[in-house]
């Protein structure tokens, strides 16, 4: 069984309110950027790869009304916020010395993309990784599953997809690709399990 794993939110924390208040004091500044930053498609152009980090900024700053600085500082903060899941590395380590093929299919900016594989040693655990930003491409559209499955000649009944955000699965399983919906590690672990995968 060939195991993919999503980053952020499974492999990675991602709690964009925690970075919002860590940069934002004021509880109507905080709802104001995660509308127009975090939550603005915007982002989702940032993970696709078509919209540079400076244009993102400056974009942001016009939608805000807040100064550059502060948008940069709230962009800069980004990839030290993902932080690894220590339980599900394991479990990825796991799964890699059961002799699954592994590989990573994840929504993500370009610096927070370059950034953790500078910063973490885990790729070698994978047979292949798949950035958004770097096919110009995201999930859920179906673009990107077609491409995980063409470029690494996966069969989609004997693949697995783990991620935390359903509509990610929904659109996997219309090509057949088995999914889990990550809630935590352990719960991960055990539907992997069920699946012979550990």
């Amino acid at each position: 069984m060939n195991v993919v794993f999503d980053l952020g939110g499974v492999v990675f924390n991602w709690q964009p309110d925690v970075l919002v208040r860590r940069v934002f004091d004021d509880p109507k500044t905080q709802s104001l950027v995660r509308k127009e930053i975090i939550d603005h498609p915007d982002w989702i152009e940032l993970d696709r790869g078509t919209l540079s980090l400076d244009a993102a900024i400056v974009r942001g700053t016009s939608r805000t009304g807040l100064t550059k600085e502060l948008v940069a500082r709230l962009f800069k903060a980004v990839p030290h916020f993902l932080t690894p899941i220590e339980e599900t590395i394991d479990l990825v380590r796991e799964v890699n010395s059961s002799g699954h093929p592994l590989f990573v299919l994840s929504n993500m900016h370009l610096v927070s993309a370059d950034f953790l594989e500078k910063r973490y040693d885990i790729w070698s655990l994978f047979d292949g990784v798949v950035f958004s930003s770097r096919i110009q491409q995201v999930k859920p559209e179906l673009g990107i599953y077609e491409h995980l499955l063409t470029e690494y000649r996966l069969e989609p009944t004997e693949t697995v997809f783990i991620d935390d955000i359903s509509e990610n699965l929904a659109a996997a399983s219309t090509f057949g690709i088995r999914t889990i919906q990550f809630i935590d590690p352990g719960q991960c672990r055990a539907d992997l399990a069920e699946l012979n995968c550990l």
